[in-house]
């Protein structure tokens, strides 16, 4: 029996990671900061924020960088290749690997020529 759903997507897709804008970390540092010692880890629950997010967030703002409040673990999005230019890419890589594969098969043919010579040559000795 298969499980397809045809009623939509897949439920279990996988999720999407989130981002935060500079202004929001800013606030949250702020927010953080200005709470008591017993109300920051409920500030992090409600925001479903790590104690490590603040670290860092405070950090990059203490170090005046605004723009190191952008995450940087994502970087643009990459410009489009052309079909063509993909195809390119795709048939070059194509190419290079069978060249190297041409390569290895001819190292194997040469050393079952050798093989054989040698073999010829121990059967015209021993008869």
């Amino acid at each position: 029996m298969t499980s397809t759903n045809p009623a939509g997507p897949d439920p279990a897709a996988r999720p999407k990671r989130r981002t935060f804008s500079p202004e929001y970390k800013l606030r949250i540092v702020a927010e953080y900061d200005a709470a008591l010692k017993n109300e920051k880890g409920a500030v992090l629950r409600r925001e479903r924020l790590y104690h490590s997010h603040v670290k860092e967030w405070r950090a990059a703002r203490d170090a005046g960088a605004l723009e190191k409040l952008v995450d940087q673990r994502t970087g643009p999005a990459r410009p489009k290749k052309s079909a063509a230019e993909a195809e390119n890419e795709k048939l070059r890589r194509q190419v290079e690997r069978l060249e190297k594969e041409l390569v290895r098969n001819q190292a194997a043919l040469e050393v079952l020529k050798r093989a054989s010579a040698l073999l010829e040559m121990i059967s015209e000795g021993a008869g």
